[in-house]
C-alpha cells in the first residue's frame, strides 16, 4: 500500500511538471484580474482609422543598422523595421551564427511597424508610405546613432521618423517630429505594432517549451497573455483606456515591446483615454500586439514630438525590471510564477557572488533542501520506520494469504502500536511539489543559463547534456534510492520501482542540462539525508532492543 502512494506521488509529480502547464493551467493574471473585452478578427478601433493592411509586406530601400548588440535592418517603406540580429546570442542550432529575432526572410514574418493617423488628414504616413533616408548604413561610433527618415510632404505637414539606437541597448527609441504648415489645427494618432507569424521560435523542443504570443500589461497592474490559437478563433482580446504600460510579442528567452510608460520617464499618454492597447489577428493571416496613441491637436505651425520606446531583446532579469513596471512578467513561469519568481532572484544573487551559472544552481539546490530540511526529515524518518518494519509486514503476509481485508487491519493496527502515520512519508514531499515545479520553470525560462557553461563538456546549460553523463548519473542516484525506501511488498510494484529509474532518465536526455543539474543535485542530497536518517532510525532501534 505504501509502495502504491509512492508510485502515485512520483508519477502525479511528474504529470503535474510536464502536463499542467501546457493543458491545463489557467492564464496567469499576477495581480487584479484583468479587464479585457472580446474583440473581432479584422480592424476594431476605440478612437482613430485602422491602418490598411494587406496579404504581403511590400519593401523599400534596407538601411543596415551596427551597434555593439544588435544589427538591425530598417526599411523605407513606412520605416519599418523588419530584422534585427543581436549579435550578442548565437542561434540554438548554431552558435556561431547571430540570433535574427525580427525577419520577413525565410517563410517568416516578425517585424515592427508604426504609422500616423488623422481623420482630417488622411494622407499622414503610415507603414505604407515610402520614405527617404540620408544614408543606407549606419554604425554606432559613440554612444548613440540616429537614422532619420523623411516622409513626402503632403498637404503642408512634414514628418520625419527617427530611430535612436544606444551602446550597450536593446532599448530603441522611435519618435516622430511633425510640423504642421497646413492652415488649420492637426487631429493626430500614431500607432506602434508588432506583427508575427505564428511559427515555432527557432531551438524550441517539446522539453524546452514556453509561452509565444502576445501580452500586455496595463497602468492597473494587469498582465495578459493572448493564445494564437484564441486569437484564431476569435477570442482576441483589448484593453481600452489604459494610461501607461507595454505591449509585446514573446518568446522563449526573448521578446520585443512597445513600452508607453518607461520606468524612468513620463508616460506619452497625458490620460487613460489616450492609449488604447490592441492584440488581435490581422485579415492577412498575421498577428497584430500593438497601441494606439491620441496625441494633442497640432496647432498651425507648430511642432510636435513623441517618442516611444521599442524593446527588442532577451528576456535579461537584470535588464528589463529596468525597463518598465510589471516587465518581469514575461518570463513565462506560467501557474508557479509566485514560487518562480523570488527563486530566480535568489539565483541571480548567488550567481553574482560565484559567477558560474551551473555552481549557482548547485548552491540553490543546497539552500532549497536545507530550508525543507524539517519537512523532509520527518518524511525520511517515516519512510525509514516503515522500512524497518519490512520483515513483520512479509510475515503478516503470508499470514493472512489472501484474506487481504484481515492483513489491512493488522497492518494499520501495527502502524498505530509503533505510531507511524502511513501518510507521513508523502504529504511533507507534496507541500515542497510547488516550490520544486516553480524552480524547474524558473530555470527553464532563465536566458542567462542559454549558451551559458558550466564545467568540463556542459558548455551550455539551456541545452542538454551532450554525452547524456548527467541524465546517467540521475538515473544511478534514483536507482540507488529505490533501496533506501521501504521494499514493495508486491513483486509487480518493486519492478516498476525499479524500471521507473530508467524511464525518467530516458526522459530527462532531451532536457537542458541545468534542470537535470538540478535533479541531480537535489537527489544526490535527498540521498543522503534519507541514508542518514535511516541509520539514525536502525541505531535506535537496535540501542531500544539492547536495553
Amino acid at each position: 500500500m505504501d509502495s502504491k502512494r509512492l508510485i502515485i506521488f512520483i508519477t502525479l509529480s511528474l504529470a503535474i511538471l510536464l502536463g499542467w502547464q501546457e493543458f491545463f493551467a489557467p492564464k496567469p493574471v499576477p495581480k487584479a484580474a484583468s479587464t479585457v473585452t472580446a474583440t473581432r478578427t479584422g480592424s476594431d478601433t476605440p478612437s482613430a482609422p485602422q491602418p490598411a493592411d494587406s496579404a504581403k509586406l511590400e519593401s523599400g530601400q534596407r538601411i543596415v543598422v551596427n551597434t555593439d548588440v544588435m544589427r538591425a535592418e530598417i526599411d523605407t517603406m513606412g520605416g519599418d523595421l523588419r530584422a534585427l540580429d543581436l549579435t550578442q546570442h548565437g542561434q540554438t542550432s548554431d552558435p556561431s551564427k547571430d540570433f535574427d529575432l525580427l525577419t520577413d526572410k525565410g517563410g517568416r514574418v516578425y517585424v515592427a511597424q508604426t504609422g500616423l493617423l488623422s481623420a482630417a488628414d488622411p494622407q499622414l504616413p503610415t507603414h505604407k508610405t515610402l520614405f527617404t533616408a540620408e544614408k543606407t548604413a549606419y554604425s554606432l561610433d559613440g554612444d548613440k546613432v540616429e537614422v532619420k527618415l523623411t516622409a513626402p510632404e503632403v498637404n503642408g505637414v512634414k514628418v520625419v521618423k527617427v530611430y535612436t539606437f544606444s551602446k550597450g541597448s536593446y532599448e530603441i527609441g522611435v519618435r516622430y517630429d511633425v510640423t504642421n504648415a497646413s492652415g488649420k489645427p492637426l487631429p493626430l494618432s500614431a500607432y506602434y505594432r508588432l506583427l508575427r507569424d505564428n511559427k515555432a521560435p527557432e531551438g524550441e523542443s517539446y522539453f524546452a517549451h514556453t509561452f509565444t504570443g502576445p501580452a500586455m500589461y496595463s497602468s492597473e497592474g494587469k498582465f495578459q497573455k493572448v493564445t494564437f490559437d484564441d486569437l484564431d478563433k476569435g477570442k482576441g482580446e483589448h484593453v481600452k483606456n489604459t494610461a501607461d504600460g507595454w505591449v509585446s510579442m514573446v518568446q522563449h528567452y526573448f521578446f520585443s515591446a512597445w513600452i508607453t510608460k518607461p520606468l524612468d520617464g513620463n508616460s506619452v499618454c497625458a490620460k487613460a483615454e489616450d492609449c488604447s492597447y490592441d492584440i488581435k489577428k490581422l485579415g492577412n493571416g498575421l498577428y497584430s500586439a500593438g497601441v494606439m496613441v491620441n496625441l494633442p491637436v497640432l496647432a498651425n505651425g507648430a511642432t510636435e514630438s513623441v517618442t516611444v520606446p521599442l524593446y527588442v531583446g532577451p528576456e535579461d532579469y537584470a535588464t528589463i525590471t529596468k525597463l518598465a513596471d510589471g516587465m518581469n512578467y514575461v518570463k513565462d513561469y506560467g501557474w508557479v510564477y509566485i514560487f518562480a519568481s523570488p527563486l530566480f532572484w535568489l539565483l541571480a544573487k548567488i550567481h553574482g557572488f560565484v559567477g558560474n551559472w551551473g555552481w549557482a544552481i548547485v548552491l540553490l539546490t543546497v539552500l532549497v533542501k536545507a530550508v525543507f530540511y524539517p519537512l523532509t526529515a520527518a518524511s525520511y524518518r517515516s519512510m525509514a520506520k516503515m522500512k524497518a518494519l519490512a520483515p513483520r509486514l512479509e510475515t503478516m503476509k503470508a499470514q493472512y494469504g489472501d484474506d487481504r481485508m484481515k492483513f489491512q487491519q493488522a497492518v494499520m493496527e501495527m502502524y498505530k502500536k509503533e505510531k507511524i502515520n502511513p501518510l507521513g512519508g508523502c504529504l511533507p514531499i507534496l507541500i515542497q511539489i510547488p516550490v520544486f515545479i516553480g524552480l524547474y520553470w524558473a530555470l527553464l525560462a532563465s536566458v542567462e543559463l542559454r549558451q551559458a557553461p558550466w564545467i568540463l563538456w556542459i558548455h551550455d546549460l539551456a541545452k542538454p547534456d551532450p554525452y547524456y553523463v548527467l541524465p546517467a548519473i540521475m538515473a544511478i542516484t534514483m536507482f540507488v534510492q529505490t533501496f533506501l525506501n521501504p521494499p514493495p511488498t508486491d513483486p509487480v510494484q518493486a519492478k516498476m520501482m525499479k524500471i521507473m529509474p530508467v524511464a525518467f532518465s530516458v526522459m530527462f536526455f532531451f532536457f537542458p542540462a541545468g534542470l537535470v543539474l538540478y535533479w541531480v543535485v537535489n537527489n544526490v542530497l535527498s540521498m543522503s539525508q534519507q541514508y542518514y536518517i535511516n541509520r539514525q532510525i536502525e541505531n535506535a532501534r537496535k540501542a531500544s532492543l539492547q536495553s
